[in-house]
């Protein structure tokens, strides 16, 4: 990575890793329902039960929603500095590593570590929990891929004298 992408790089990922935690609230969470939060500790048999879950879900929507502003707030400030390389491929490779960062650390942390909850809680520690964490990893190779990928792009671009570059955000 070369200096001038890390602002666009730290904006990305931080929307990424936001925007992860999102989907994955809103997909596994409320549409499929295959868990919440503490799910592998606090069963949703009960009202109360439930009520508890649905707490910290919006505990964890608050956290990525926070993650979500505050990618926001970089990518706008990174937006204002003439040093920076406004790529798209940058961007788009740092919302992978994001996602993918989101996805092995929540995964991880959740899933394995703690066993707050499981992808699909029915079944406990699965499959899915593992191919959840695959996807992470994936994810994060790709972004990384493509950052890298990129840099090396603008720096022989820059050796060659060529400022202007197709993939450039005016």
């Amino acid at each position: 990575m070369i200096a001038s992408q890390r602002p666009l790089v730290t904006a990305g990922t931080l929307l990424g890793i936001g925007l992860g935690g999102v989907v994955d609230g809103i997909l596994f969470h409320q549409i499929l329902q295959l868990h919440n939060m503490l799910t592998a500790i606090v069963p949703k048999d009960t009202i109360v039960h439930v009520e508890i879950n649905m707490f910290w879900d919006g505990i964890f929507h608050t956290i990525t929603w926070i993650m979500t502003v505050l990618g926001v707030i970089f990518l706008f400030r990174a937006g204002q500095r003439r040093d920076v390389v406004s790529s798209n491929k940058t961007f788009v490779g740092a919302l992978t590593l994001g996602w993918g960062l989101f996805n092995f650390i929540e995964g991880g942390i959740n899933h394995h570590i703690l066993g707050l909850h499981h992808v699909v809680e029915r079944l406990g520690l699965s499959v899915f929990d593992w191919l959840f964490l695959a996807s992470g990893a994936v994810l994060i190779a790709v972004g990384w891929l493509a950052i890298q990928a990129d840099a090396k792009h603008h720096a022989a671009a820059s050796r060659a004298g060529n400022s202007s570059h197709p993939d450039r955000i005016s």
